[in-house]
């Protein structure tokens, strides 16, 4: 299990308003999606062990979003080129915004220090936020375990 990180952004918060690039290259805004709710996750880096063990699974569950008509999108600092080769190797069904600047990462908190085998570097964390249709933060997950990941959201989203 992943250890939490301290988040400034507390459930009950407006969500922080965001405009990024996506996998197909077009513009999209949170504003955009209110009405919805919006599952933002955070995660380090596309096609490595975890956040395609996360990826997957949210896709493996994608239906399950559909239904409780949510939005699912993932936040990483990689650029479009490797949202697009990741989608494409795995078959993701959901969005990929490029956050090369990390605007989005710094807005939510989730940029940061972190350490694998004793060396530190900046990184994203692997974070997710559940935006309700009204666009204020609905729950946090903050030590996300990839592999069961999806289930948690979808049962929070059921009690929206």
């Amino acid at each position: 299990m992943a250890k939490a990180i301290e988040l400034k952004l507390k459930e009950g918060d407006n969500a922080p308003e965001f405009a990024a690039m996506t996998n197909t290259g077009e513009q999209l805004a949170l504003a955009d999606l209110k009405g919805k709710p919006v599952v933002l996750y955070f995660y380090p880096k596309d096609d490595t062990p975890g956040c395609t063990k996360q990826a997957c699974g949210i896709r493996d569950s994608y239906a399950d979003f559909r239904k409780v008509g949510a939005v699912v999108l993932g936040v990483s600092p990689d650029p479009v080129k490797s949202h697009v080769k990741f989608i494409n190797k795995f078959e993701l069904p959901f969005t990929l915004l490029a956050d090369e600047d990390k605007a989005i990462a710094n807005a939510y908190g989730v940029w940061g220090e972190k350490s694998f085998m004793g060396r530190k570097y900046m990184g994203n964390h692997r974070v997710t936020f559940l935006i309700d249709a009204k666009g204020r933060i609905a729950k946090i997950w903050s030590a996300v375990k990839p592999e069961t990941h999806a289930q948690e959201v979808l049962a929070a989203l059921s009690e929206l």
